[in-house]
């Protein structure tokens, strides 16, 4: 990679930084002896607003955009990813950053609204922009299933919403982009995947036994457009996908004792 690199050192931005994605991708970049700058809000940087992007983007060589917001409404979610990706692109041009690489979601666009059009959006801004890029699309993380249990729920009873999923673990997807972002810019490449299909209402139902749940979960449909992509695997990966090894069942196994 062009740049301010030095001897194969890169100095990498990471936009989410402090998330669940964001933690390992530093970590997997410093372990190589890359310069890491984590950007959030915690580090004084707001990517909705620009405040302090300019600064911290200095003599960066590519910036890893894992950021996240915590919403399934789709204007919110439009105008997170919009927000932040334009003010990302306009800092990363004037710094002169050499490679804009974003994690991005499988089936974005078999379901284009809630969370996913956020997606699109930020998938299409990258795509329009004057800055070298790399898209990777990635399936539902493990902890896709703990985010289930916890938010689909009616009061005290949790439910178990009905999908084909192939989830990866997040630290294979956080070494992958930092080897992608050791190649330099690729465009849109192979997407990422768990090594197997996963029925999600059992993913739901095993993730509660580990943690000592023992209350009914009945199985439901969730509704629109997302809800039917899930149901009919729309959002499982294109053939041709880069397959992770770690499997649900072993992440299971390796979660914390309750």
């Amino acid at each position: 990679m062009e740049g301010h690199t030095e001897g194969g050192r890169v100095r990498i931005a990471v936009a989410g930084g402090t998330g669940l994605a964001g933690v390992n991708v530093v970590e997997f970049a410093r372990g190589r002896g890359h310069e890491v700058i984590s950007l959030s809000r915690r580090e004084g940087v707001d990517l909705v607003s620009g405040a302090g992007l300019h600064q911290a983007l200095n003599r960066v060589d590519a910036v890893i955009d894992v950021s996240n917001v915590d919403s399934v409404k789709t204007d919110v979610s439009v105008s997170f990813f919009a927000g932040a990706t334009r003010n990302l692109l306009a800092a990363a041009r004037k710094s002169g950053v050499a490679h804009h690489l974003a994690l991005t979601i499988v089936g974005a666009d078999a379901a284009p609204d809630g969370y996913y059009a956020g997606k699109l959006t930020q998938e299409r801004l990258i795509e329009a922009g004057d800055v070298p890029w790399t898209i990777l699309r990635a399936t539902q993380f493990h902890e896709f299933a703990a985010l289930m249990f916890g938010g689909v729920k009616a009061g005290p009873l949790h439910a178990a919403p009905r999908g084909r999923v192939q989830p990866v673990a997040v630290r294979e997807v956080a070494e992958h982009l930092v080897d992608l972002a050791e190649a330099g810019p690729g465009g849109r490449v192979p997407e990422l995947a768990g090594p197997r299909e996963e029925n999600l209402a059992e993913m739901v139902r095993a993730y509660a036994r580990a943690i000592g749940h023992r209350g009914w979960i009945p199985e439901v449909s969730l509704p629109g457009t997302y809800g039917r992509a899930q149901r009919n695997g729309a959002l499982l990966p294109k053939p041709g996908a880069i397959l992770g090894i770690q499997t649900f069942d072993e992440w299971l196994d390796a979660l914390p004792d309750r």
